[in-house]
């Protein structure tokens, strides 16, 4: 006959081993809801692998029109974060915006200006990462982002004939894939091991739906650009 105490103590040993990996988990210093602060190197050109160099063919002056635009982006963002043990899963968002302004003169046939300004910077996203130690995160993220676009042409020679002033502003979408290094600084927060952290990330995103129409030669035709972004950026945060 079993003693009337055996069972009692069976199912407490029980609760306790389910009970150990949650509590280690919501101790861990990578759960629960995070924001921060963002900043870093940014530059968007088109998807050519090169900038356009014409020294063979005359049509540009000074034969290096530069198709990067470079700026330091800046923002905000918020997360989540879950301790699953092994890995830690995350949703995220980001609004950044960007000092990144191209401008110049060219010459082919006739003098113009032109000036690309990279505007706000939306993304959405997740990302999965992997302990490498108690306080070091190793993550890949991924998600879609949506930036806006604002470009300018201008004909500076009066008397060739053309007349041309071209103002356009869009908002293209596209996805992102990045991976970055998260480490924990501080703890804080409910006294469960959140506190503060630092991240270094590198991020790439392409924009393929970018779209001119041609209202100078052809009202038909329309110009579709391939759009590359590369982003490294460091960010300080607080997980609460």
């Amino acid at each position: 006959m079993k003693s009337p105490i055996i069972t009692p103590l069976i199912l407490c040993s029980v609760a306790g081993a389910l009970a150990t990996p949650a509590a280690a988990q919501s101790d861990s210093p990578f759960t629960g809801p995070r924001a921060e602060i963002l900043g870093g190197y940014d530059s968007l050109r088109s998807g050519s692998d090169v900038d356009v160099d014409t020294d063979n063919d005359g049509i540009f002056e000074n034969n290096t029109l530069d198709q990067s635009v470079d700026g330091f982006a800046y923002g905000v963002a918020l997360g989540y974060d879950f301790d699953a043990g092994p890995v830690v899963f995350g949703i995220e968002g980001e609004y950044m915006d960007s000092t990144g302004e191209q401008q110049g003169d060219e010459d082919i046939n006739a003098p113009f200006g032109y000036r690309i300004n990279l505007k706000r910077d939306l993304y959405l996203g997740a990302r999965i990462g992997a302990k490498v130690s108690p306080k070091t995160l190793l993550y890949a993220k991924g998600g879609y982002t949506n930036t806006a676009v604002e470009s300018r042409f201008q004909d500076r020679a009066a008397a060739d004939g053309v007349d041309l002033n071209f103002d356009d502003s869009q908002q293209v979408d596209g996805y992102r894939l990045g991976a970055g290094i998260e480490q924990v600084i501080g703890t804080g927060g409910n006294g469960n091991g959140s506190g503060a952290f630092v991240k270094l990330e590198y991020r790439y995103s392409n924009y393929s739906s970018l779209k001119y129409s041609d209202t100078l030669f052809n009202d038909n035709n329309e110009i579709g650009v391939d759009l590359d972004r590369h982003q490294v950026v460091a960010g300080v945060g607080f997980r609460f």
